[in-house]
């Protein structure tokens, strides 16, 4: 089946424009500028046959004198006003660009972490940099041009209709809607399905490659490099081809508009001739009814033309558009209620990705300063599924999950942060020095904090080797580190932030085992301050905790 558009182009122009917002005035501007400055341009021929017209003898009360000068400015016109429309149109593009930019990051940052899991980041990636680009040809290169159209046919209409002949004004007015109305709307018909399934194409060529490039080393390590190159060489071949299927049917509208325009240019020159042999028109107002109709094609040529970019605009837009009213998983708590975290309560807690098919049944837990609680179970069993819900990442769907006796529904979602602290399996690590990647839990932590904080995760002697110490810079994704060092820098985040309770999932999976006796010891030392809840497949992990929950098949139960 072929996958269309989620909205037709017109819902698609209409959600983009109303985005103007406060720019909507400088819009106006710039389409006025336009169509004041093509009527100029077109000025200077119209004076130029009004001039002819007065030598064979038409009444016309302008001196030739007065003619060239109107000639002459119009030009001088024309070239300030293309200036001020191009600025004007260029200007709300940037401008929105940054806007929307703005918005898909709010955007994301309203559905993260729980929707942007299914999310590839390279589609993200596509849709920040060359989605947004790509609207850029909407607002400097399509509203304006399609307004001036609009206006420019109007007044030569109305000027050959009134100085010259309104047949040859209806003659106009045919080419208008035909060339400017119905060339599109057939083209962009043709080219709708391929624009659609390039964009998404270009997207999903865009994971792909930045999933290779993040795996180079697991490629070639394993042999894999022949395999994924022809992955590569594949995707890159839809999209030329897709790429080829755009090109030939933007070649065959321009074709069709160019052959249209000399037809409708043929016709007009006929009429004119036509009503001169019947007395309904003298020569000198022929030519320049005539004069004025061959020179406003102009705009509804470039009307025909926008279909060729306009698919993959409608395409972009689209993509854009879905992500800003995509619904997050969970409603964001605003002005809910604070606590200072004492101890957690779950009770009969049921939650399922998908409707019917529950990964958490009835589950029972709790956990108080001063204790670790240990979570063991197989891979899948749901253990960071529970943690996910701790922190409201997902909305349960049954029983409660209650912070100091307030369930986390009513609990302020800044709050909640602030008392939780999750380390997961995998720590992202900006490309930034060390001490930077772990100001985000503290940004105004001292240098005795930073410290004391990389000690208790056993990774202070080890960044003390690093040429820079804690200056050190991390590198583009964390790869100047082993997966250990990463996940004790988390650790060493998560204790720097002093929240109440810390959630770890795993946290000493890339570790050794000298490793993960000091991370542990240190886990054990500050269980006397707050709550911990240690998640882990190894039995071993589970010798400091306090209490034990197995969870199995979606069900816990305390086996310690």
């Amino acid at each position: 089946m072929k996958k269309k558009l989620r909205r037709s182009g017109a819902k698609i122009m209409a959600s983009l424009i109303l985005l103007l917002g406060s720019l909507s005035y400088v819009m106006v501007l710039a389409v006025i500028n336009g169509s004041i400055g093509f009527i100029a341009a077109m000025g200077v021929t119209v004076f130029g046959a009004l001039g002819v017209a007065k030598a064979l003898g038409e009444a016309i009360a302008l001196s030739y004198g007065w003619i060239a000068g109107l000639a002459i400015g119009c030009g001088v016109v024309r070239g300030g006003l293309r200036y001020l429309e191009q600025y004007s149109n260029h200007y709300i593009a940037f401008k929105l660009l940054a806007r929307l930019r703005d918005k898909i990051f709010g955007a994301l940052r309203v559905l993260c972490p729980a929707k942007l899991e299914s999310k590839q980041k390279g589609n993200i990636i596509a849709m920040i940099t060359s989605d947004i680009e790509t609207l850029e040809v909407f607002y400097a290169h399509t509203v304006s041009p399609v307004c001036i159209a609009i206006l420019v046919s109007a007044a030569v209409f109305l000027f050959v209709g009134l100085f010259s002949s309104w047949y040859l004004a209806l003659v106009a007015l045919c080419g208008y809607l035909v060339i400017g109305i119905a060339v599109p709307l057939v083209s962009s018909a043709k080219l709708k399905e391929s624009g659609v399934t390039y964009r998404r194409e270009f997207a999903s060529f865009n994971a792909y490659f930045l999933d290779s490039i993040k795996g180079i080393r697991d490629i070639v390590l394993n042999n894999a490099e022949e395999r994924r190159r022809a992955e590569v060489d594949r995707r890159s071949d839809v999209l030329l081809r897709e790429t080829r299927r755009m090109k030939h049917g933007i070649a065959a509208a321009g074709a069709a508009t160019e052959l249209l325009v000399s037809l409708f240019v043929l016709l007009a020159l006929a009429a004119g001739i036509l009503l001169v042999r019947a007395d309904s028109l003298s020569p000198g107002r022929m030519i320049v009814g005539l004069t004025a109709v061959f020179g406003s094609f102009g705009p509804v040529i470039a009307v025909s033309a926008l279909p060729g970019n306009l698919t993959q605009t409608f395409a972009s837009g689209d993509r854009v558009l879905s992500l800003l009213e995509e619904k997050p998983a969970v409603e964001r708590v605003k002005d809910g209620k604070k606590i200072r975290y004492e101890r957690l309560d779950v009770r009969d807690l049921t939650f399922g990705y998908e409707k019917g098919d529950p990964v958490l049944q009835g589950v029972n837990m709790r956990a108080g300063k001063g204790e670790i609680v240990g979570i063991v179970g197989k891979s899948g069993c749901g253990k960071s599924t529970l943690l996910k819900l701790l922190l409201r990442f997902w909305e349960k769907e049954g029983g409660n999950i209650e912070y100091n006796g307030v369930d986390v529904d009513e609990i302020d979602a800044d709050n909640l942060l602030d008392n939780v602290t999750m380390v997961s399996q995998t720590t992202y690590l900006f490309d930034e020095s060390i001490e930077d990647n772990l100001r985000i839990a503290k940004p105004d932590a001292t240098q005795a904090e930073l410290e004391a904080a990389c000690k208790m995760a056993s990774v202070h002697d080890f960044i003390m080797t690093l040429p820079d110490g804690y200056k050190t810079q991390v590198g583009a994704m964390g790869d100047n580190l082993s997966a250990g060092e990463k996940q004790r820098i988390g650790l060493a985040r998560a204790f720097l932030k002093g929240s109440g309770l810390i959630l770890l999932d795993e946290p000493t999976s890339n570790v050794d085992s000298i490793n993960e006796g000091m991370i542990l010891k240190s886990l054990a030392d500050q269980k006397s301050k707050k709550s911990i809840l240690l998640v882990s497949h190894r039995e071993s992990t589970m010798a400091i905790a306090d209490r034990v929950y197995r969870v199995d098949a979606g069900k816990m139960q305390e086996v310690r």
